[in-house]
């Protein structure tokens, strides 16, 4: 994954590969970290299904390579996520 892309391929649960939106991303200078919330493409066709938005850490590549996403993994990182989301959707709806 590069800053800027639309779109990246996850591997889920099963080991399938998932083309995601990439819904928005930032860093937390907090955890000293960047993150990326995204959701699946065609989750939202009919705009009628709640759409389930990801997120992960994302550790930039060295020059030339692919970054990583990385689990979550403190409370303190998810409700940091929720805000950030809140105030994303909320922008949005203005």
């Amino acid at each position: 994954m590069e800053h800027g892309e639309k779109q990246i391929t996850i591997i889920d649960e099963e080991g399938s590969e998932q083309l995601c939106e990439v819904l928005f991303t930032f860093e937390s200078d907090q955890f000293n970290k960047s993150y990326v919330l995204y959701y699946p493409v065609g989750a939202d066709e009919n705009g009628e299904e709640e759409i389930e938005i990801h997120a992960s850490a994302f550790v930039p590549g060295d020059e030339g390579e692919e970054g990583e996403l990385k689990p979550i993994e403190t409370e303190e990182e998810w409700d940091m996520i929720e805000e950030m989301l809140e105030t994303f959707l909320d922008e949005e709806e203005e």
